[in-house]
């Protein structure tokens, strides 16, 4: 059986070509309710903007910029691992913007792209990696099964989508085999 899905490390040359569909699937999560920053209705001139800024970091190094492509080529996923930390942490890593297009979820792809995050940290020389998530959501309950450990939760620290406060957990994954 063939997976659902290939991931892949977007080069900035050719994350340019996809741009358009790398905000399609930006709007999409933020009209499905995900709360990754931007408010709805999000525009796609406002959200092209956004991925070619990702572009312009991956292109100097600051991160990188992982897809998930379905068996026609389609991409239905993504994650960024940012790389560019201050001068006292330069072992740290952060996850950003762990995003599976709604008609695509609960197929494992969540699941390969921070696979593919950590493997991508490891190369960098990263030892540690943090994120911040939803409370309650459905990746809150996916990072511990993939090895992160939960930290707390901050209420109140963004807005959904549509309105309204919602709370954030922290979670912090160890990649050098040592506990932190």
């Amino acid at each position: 059986m063939s997976p659902v899905a290939t991931v892949r490390r977007s080069e900035p040359a050719d994350a340019a070509l996809h741009v358009s569909a790398l905000a399609q699937l930006l709007i999409a999560c933020v009209d499905g309710g995900a709360s990754v920053s931007f408010m709805h209705p999000l525009g796609r001139d406002r959200a092209e903007a956004f991925w070619r800024g990702v572009i312009d970091g991956a292109g100097r190094g600051d991160r990188v910029l992982l897809v998930a492509e379905d068996g026609a080529g389609a991409i239905v996923g993504t994650v960024q691992v940012l790389l560019s930390m201050p001068e006292n942490q330069p072992h740290r890593g952060e996850i950003a913007k762990l995003l599976v297009h709604p008609r695509a979820r609960r197929q494992g792809i969540a699941a390969m792209l921070m696979e593919a995050a950590d493997q991508a940290a490891r190369a960098a020389g990263k030892t540690l990696l943090v994120l911040d998530t939803v409370t309650g959501g459905d990746a809150e309950r996916l990072y511990p099964r993939l090895g992160w450990q939960r930290c707390g939760v901050i209420p109140d620290y963004a807005l959904w989508p549509r309105g309204g406060l919602c709370a954030t957990t922290v979670f912090y994954k160890a990649l050098s085999g040592e506990s932190l």
